[in-house]
């Protein structure tokens, strides 16, 4: 068979069909384990991984389309219009100042630092996984061309992210030690660990539905990053870390989106998983974040009520489950009414306004917005 590593791409590149490794694992008996030579990418688009015992021909975002290779012409406006505004929204981590950050960080409590620090850590890490599960899963599933430009972006984004975490943790920690520690927080902090093996088990899991993975991961950035970017926020109410809270603004906007996309994809499935079980993913994921910021982590270190944090994790769950299409389950009241002004659905007025007045020229404007006519009165 030669060095797996000249394979190790082939399906993904040329198409199951052309690989060599796809026939010898698909001639391998059921009862043997795979080959571990084999290449990466057709054991991840193979039938037991990309289609979950589902027939991807029922399903139009996951049947095989010759056309994924070219955008045009437009099959899905609506999910190309979302790309278009992720597009649009586009920012890098040297445009936060954090210049008068750290004056502030050394006049905070105990408490706060540690409170702030680990919130980042989860954070820092939280990124990678989503892109995994991009990389790894949807990104190869998905056959719609519209569907892999945004997922496209959204692992860039995600990056700037990721990026933006690990530039604040190194800014304001500057004990090598602590830093580490901040910067492993999946291998160091256990209340970490348990949000990071939650999402990381549903990008794992053979047996799940597409459907299935896809409301897990809107509970990740809908619900796991919801009490977080509130926290900050209340920072924000306080005139404190104008770096820190900028770049609150316009990475909750981007989750914001990044859910609101994946509530689309779901409406767009023909085989969606029933009520019951969407309720169940999502008042787990409820549990893990109330936990995770009531007891692990509490926001109580930094002057936030915790029951009121445990309300706004389930009105927020609601809202997430309004937009999969099903009804409430706790009929919780927003309780931060310094939240009311910040969109964590990344709807269009949210987009309009612009957070900061940031928004990359034009890239949102229609053809016949730029119609030069001399019609004007002078």
């Amino acid at each position: 068979m030669g060095d797996s590593r000249q394979g190790f791409s082939c399906c993904l590149l040329l198409g199951r069909e052309a690989c060599s490794f796809v026939s010898a694992l698909e001639r391998q008996p059921p009862e043997q384990p795979p080959d571990p030579r084999w290449c990466a990418g057709c054991l991840l688009s193979s039938p037991t991984a990309a289609e979950n015992g589902l027939d991807p021909d029922e399903e139009p975002l996951l049947r095989k389309n010759p056309r994924r290779f070219v955008i045009f012409p437009i099959q899905y406006p609506d999910i190309w219009k979302m790309y278009k505004q992720a597009q649009a929204s586009f920012w890098t981590a040297e445009e936060v100042d954090l210049s008068k950050d750290l004056p502030h960080w050394n006049k905070l409590k105990a408490d706060e630092k540690y409170f702030i620090s680990h919130i980042l850590a989860f954070f820092a890490a939280s990124d990678g996984i989503v892109n995994e599960n991009l990389v790894a899963r949807f990104s190869q599933e998905v056959q719609i061309p519209e569907a892999r430009c945004f997922y496209g972006f959204q692992i860039l984004i995600e990056n700037v992210h990721s990026e933006m975490y690990s530039l604040l943790i190194d800014t304001y920690i500057k004990d090598p030690e602590k830093r580490d520690f901040l910067f492993n927080a999946i291998e160091t902090m256990p209340c970490v660990k348990k949000k990071a093996d939650w999402a990381l088990k549903w990008i794992e899991d053979r047996e799940s539905t597409f459907g299935e993975r896809v409301v897990a991961f809107a509970a990740v950035e809908g619900i796991f990053f919801s009490g977080s970017f509130a926290a900050i926020f209340w920072l924000k109410k306080r005139g404190l870390m104008p770096g820190l809270t900028f770049s609150n603004e316009l990475i909750s906007r981007d989750e914001g989106l990044h859910c609101d996309f994946a509530c689309l994809m779901f409406h767009y499935l023909v085989n969606r998983p029933s009520e019951e079980r969407v309720c169940e993913i999502i008042v787990n994921a409820v549990e893990i974040e109330q936990e995770f910021l009531t007891e692990a982590l509490p926001v109580g270190l930094i002057g936030m009520n915790c029951t009121l944090m445990k309300q706004y994790i389930e009105f927020v769950a609601d809202r997430l489950l309004m937009e999969l299409g099903f009804s409430k389950v706790f009929h919780a009241e927003n309780p931060f009414d310094f939240m009311e002004n910040i969109s964590l659905e990344g709807k269009t007025n949210f987009f309009e306004k612009r957070v900061s007045e940031y928004q990359r020229f034009a890239v949102m404007a229609e053809t016949m917005d730029n119609v030069f006519t001399l019609d004007a009165d002078f």
